[in-house]
Protein backbone atom coordinates (compact mmCIF):
# COMPACT_ATOMS: atom_id res chain seq x y z
CA UNK A 1 0.00 0.00 0.00
CA UNK A 2 1.38 3.71 -1.23
CA UNK A 3 1.56 6.26 1.12
CA UNK A 4 -1.23 8.26 -1.29
CA UNK A 5 -3.83 4.82 -0.95
CA UNK A 6 -3.26 4.91 2.73
CA UNK A 7 -4.17 8.31 3.52
CA UNK A 8 -7.47 7.63 1.56
CA UNK A 9 -8.44 5.16 3.33
CA UNK A 10 -7.36 7.26 7.03
CA UNK A 11 -9.47 10.26 5.42
CA UNK A 12 -12.56 8.40 4.46
CA UNK A 13 -12.12 6.18 8.21
CA UNK A 14 -12.03 9.60 10.14
CA UNK A 15 -15.55 11.17 8.31
CA UNK A 16 -17.10 7.94 10.89
CA UNK A 17 -19.42 7.12 7.64
CA UNK A 18 -21.72 4.44 9.76
CA UNK A 19 -21.99 0.80 8.30
CA UNK A 20 -19.26 1.46 5.82
CA UNK A 21 -16.08 -0.83 5.25
CA UNK A 22 -13.16 0.96 4.20
CA UNK A 23 -10.11 -1.40 3.18
CA UNK A 24 -7.17 -1.19 1.28
CA UNK A 25 -7.84 -4.27 -1.77
CA UNK A 26 -4.46 -4.25 -3.82
CA UNK A 27 -3.81 -0.94 -5.41
CA UNK A 28 -7.39 0.18 -4.66
CA UNK A 29 -9.87 1.11 -2.03
CA UNK A 30 -12.88 -1.36 -1.79
CA UNK A 31 -15.06 0.90 0.28
CA UNK A 32 -18.43 -1.30 1.32
CA UNK A 33 -21.57 0.61 2.52
CA UNK A 34 -25.10 -0.54 3.79
CA UNK A 35 -27.51 -2.05 1.12
CA UNK A 36 -29.86 0.64 1.67
CA UNK A 37 -27.56 3.16 0.34
CA UNK A 38 -28.27 5.23 -2.84
CA UNK A 39 -25.52 4.73 -5.35
CA UNK A 40 -26.24 6.77 -7.58
CA UNK A 41 -26.46 10.40 -4.46
CA UNK A 42 -22.87 8.41 -4.21
CA UNK A 43 -21.97 8.67 -7.96
CA UNK A 44 -23.69 11.82 -8.13
CA UNK A 45 -21.59 13.80 -5.36
CA UNK A 46 -18.52 11.90 -5.83
CA UNK A 47 -16.19 14.00 -7.44
CA UNK A 48 -17.23 17.55 -5.83
CA UNK A 49 -16.81 15.02 -2.46
CA UNK A 50 -13.26 13.86 -3.10
CA UNK A 51 -12.25 17.19 -4.66
CA UNK A 52 -12.83 18.89 -1.26
CA UNK A 53 -10.92 16.15 1.20
CA UNK A 54 -8.13 15.77 -1.23
CA UNK A 55 -7.39 19.34 0.23
CA UNK A 56 -5.81 17.40 3.16
CA UNK A 57 -3.29 15.04 1.13
CA UNK A 58 -0.11 16.17 0.81
CA UNK A 59 1.42 12.96 0.03
CA UNK A 60 2.10 12.18 -4.03
CA UNK A 61 -0.55 11.63 -6.46
CA UNK A 62 -1.01 8.10 -7.66
CA UNK A 63 -3.69 6.41 -9.60
CA UNK A 64 -6.05 5.19 -7.30
CA UNK A 65 -9.27 3.31 -8.28
CA UNK A 66 -12.31 3.78 -5.25
CA UNK A 67 -14.92 0.36 -5.60
CA UNK A 68 -18.21 1.40 -4.17
CA UNK A 69 -20.35 -1.56 -3.32
CA UNK A 70 -23.38 -1.41 -1.39
CA UNK A 71 -24.48 -5.23 -1.21
CA UNK A 72 -26.64 -5.71 -4.43
CA UNK A 73 -24.64 -3.14 -6.81
CA UNK A 74 -21.23 -1.66 -7.39
CA UNK A 75 -19.34 0.78 -9.21
CA UNK A 76 -16.01 1.58 -9.77
CA UNK A 77 -14.15 5.55 -9.53
CA UNK A 78 -10.86 5.91 -11.10
CA UNK A 79 -8.70 9.21 -9.40
CA UNK A 80 -5.58 10.73 -11.05
CA UNK A 81 -5.99 8.07 -14.17
CA UNK A 82 -2.88 7.21 -15.93
CA UNK A 83 -2.32 6.91 -20.12
CA UNK A 84 -3.03 3.30 -20.11
CA UNK A 85 -6.56 4.58 -18.65
CA UNK A 86 -6.82 7.16 -20.91
CA UNK A 87 -5.89 5.68 -23.92
CA UNK A 88 -8.41 2.60 -23.85
CA UNK A 89 -11.36 2.20 -26.38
Amino acid sequence: MNAYQQKWIELLNNAHLQGWKIEAQGEDIFIEMPHVTDLKLVRDNLPATLAAMSLDIEEQKHRLKFIFHNGFEQFEYLLNPGDDDLNKA
